[in-house]
C-alpha cells in the first residue's frame, strides 16, 4: 500500500461516511487534493479493489469499503493519533516543568516588590475541540470512551450497553464519530451532525446518543485549576486585616485555594483588555468572599493561542495601585515576550 493509494482509499471512506452512496473516480478527483486524473483513479481503485479494500456493490457503481479497508483506515488514524501524542509528550512534559518553576517565581518575586500576597494559576485551555475520539469494550455492557481535546487533555468515560457489541460495529462507531466530530467544539455539534451520525450508526441510535452525552460532559468539565501563592503573611502588615478573624479567614482562603478560583473563573465586567486585561476588584467587588475588605488586581497572561492564566495581587484597600497595576503591566509584556520566544 503506497501513499497514493491510501490517499485515495480515505477519501472514499470519508466520502461515503458523509453520502451513504457508492463512491466513482470523478467523485475522487474532485473530492481529494490528489491533482490525478480520473483514469488514473481508476486504476487505483482497481488496485484496491483487488486488494480487498474496496468492493463494487453492482455493475456500474463506484465503490464502497471493505471491513479490510475499515480497518486500514481506522489502523492507520489510530496510529497517526498514537505518534502525535506520544511525540509531544516529552515536549509537553519538560515544557509544563518550566513554565510551573516560572509561575512560582513570578508569585514569590511579586509578593517580595509589593508586600502584599499574590496568587499565579496555571495556564488552562479555554478551547475545548475534539481531537480523537476511541471506544472500547471493556465488557459485555460497558464501553469506555477515551475523548481527547485540545491541548492533549485526556477524559475516560464508561457507557453502559444494553447488549455486547460486535467489534465491526465499534470499528464503524469510531470512524464515524471522528469523521464527523474531530476539530469541532460543543457549540459545533449541531443537530444536523447528531443526525448524519444516527443515520451512520444504523439500530444504534439510543448508544450515540449515550455516547454523544459522554463527549460533551467531557468537553464541559471544568479542570482543577492549580494556583500557586506567596506572601500570604504579608496580609499581616496591615492593621485593617490583622484582626483575628479577618487574618484566620484570610489565611484559610489562600491554604485552601478553592474559593481562589472564583476569582480565576470570574468574568472581568470592566477589564482593560489594552491594558493586558487588568481588573481590579475593590472590597465587596471582589467574588472570593473572605476579601471583602481587600484590594484584588488580577491580570490574564497568554502562553499560547487559548491556552491563558491569571496573575493577581491581593492587598488592603489603601494598596498602591498605580505600583500594583504598573508592575503587572510590566510583567505581562515580559512573559508575552518569554512565551513567544519558547514556542
Amino acid at each position: 500500500m503506497d501513499d497514493r493509494k491510501l490517499k485515495i482509499l480515505q477519501a472514499i471512506i470519508r466520502n461515503y461516511l458523509e453520502t451513504g452512496e457508492p463512491v466513482g473516480s470523478r467523485t475522487i478527483s474532485k473530492y481529494s487534493d490528489l491533482n490525478l486524473s480520473s483514469a488514473t483513479i481508476r486504476n487505483e481503485m482497481a488496485d484496491l479493489e483487488e486488494l480487498g479494500y474496496i468492493i463494487q456493490p453492482h455493475t456500474s457503481a463506484g465503490r464502497i469499503p471493505s471491513d479490510k479497508g475499515y480497518r486500514l483506515y481506522v489502523d492507520t488514524m489510530l496510529n497517526d493519533k498514537t505518534q502525535e501524542i506520544e511525540d509531544m509528550r516529552e515536549l509537553l512534559i519538560e515544557k509544563a516543568d518550566k513554565v510551573d518553576t516560572l509561575l512560582k517565581q513570578i508569585a514569590k518575586l511579586l509578593a517580595n516588590n509589593t508586600n502584599y500576597a499574590t496568587l499565579v494559576s496555571k495556564p488552562q485551555h479555554r478551547s475545548k475541540k475534539v481531537k480523537f475520539i476511541q471506544l472500547t469494550e471493556v465488557d459485555e455492557n460497558q464501553l469506555l470512551a477515551i475523548i481527547v481535546i485540545e491541548g492533549n487533555i485526556v477524559k475516560n468515560k464508561f457507557i453502559e450497553t444494553v447488549e455486547s457489541l460486535d467489534k465491526e460495529i465499534i470499528l464503524k462507531l469510531n470512524i464515524v464519530f471522528n469523521t464527523f466530530l474531530q476539530g469541532l467544539d460543543l457549540a459545533e455539534i449541531n443537530l444536523a451532525i447528531i443526525q448524519q451520525i444516527k443515520e451512520q450508526a444504523g439500530k444504534y441510535t439510543n448508544l450515540v446518543s449515550d455516547i454523544l452525552d459522554a463527549i460533551a460532559q467531557a468537553i464541559s468539565e471544568e479542570d482543577e485549576v492549580e494556583i500557586f501563592t506567596s506572601g500570604t503573611t504579608n496580609m499581616l502588615k496591615y492593621p485593617e486585616l490583622s484582626g483575628m478573624e479577618k487574618v484566620t479567614e484570610l489565611l484559610g482562603t489562600f491554604e485552601e485555594k478553592n474559593q481562589l478560583t472564583e476569582l480565576i473563573t470570574a468574568i472581568p465586567k470592566n477589564s482593560d483588555r489594552d491594558n493586558c486585561g487588568i481588573q481590579v476588584y475593590i472590597g465587596s467587588e471582589t467574588p472570593v468572599e473572605a476579601m471583602k475588605d481587600c484590594a484584588v488586581v488580577t491580570a490574564t497572561y497568554e502562553l499560547e493561542e487559548g491556552v491563558y492564566g491569571k496573575i493577581g495581587i491581593i492587598g488592603p484597600k489603601r494598596m498602591d495601585y498605580d505600583k500594583v497595576v504598573g508592575t503587572l503591566h510590566t510583567l505581562m509584556v515580559q512573559l508575552d515576550d518569554i512565551f513567544k520566544k519558547k514556542t
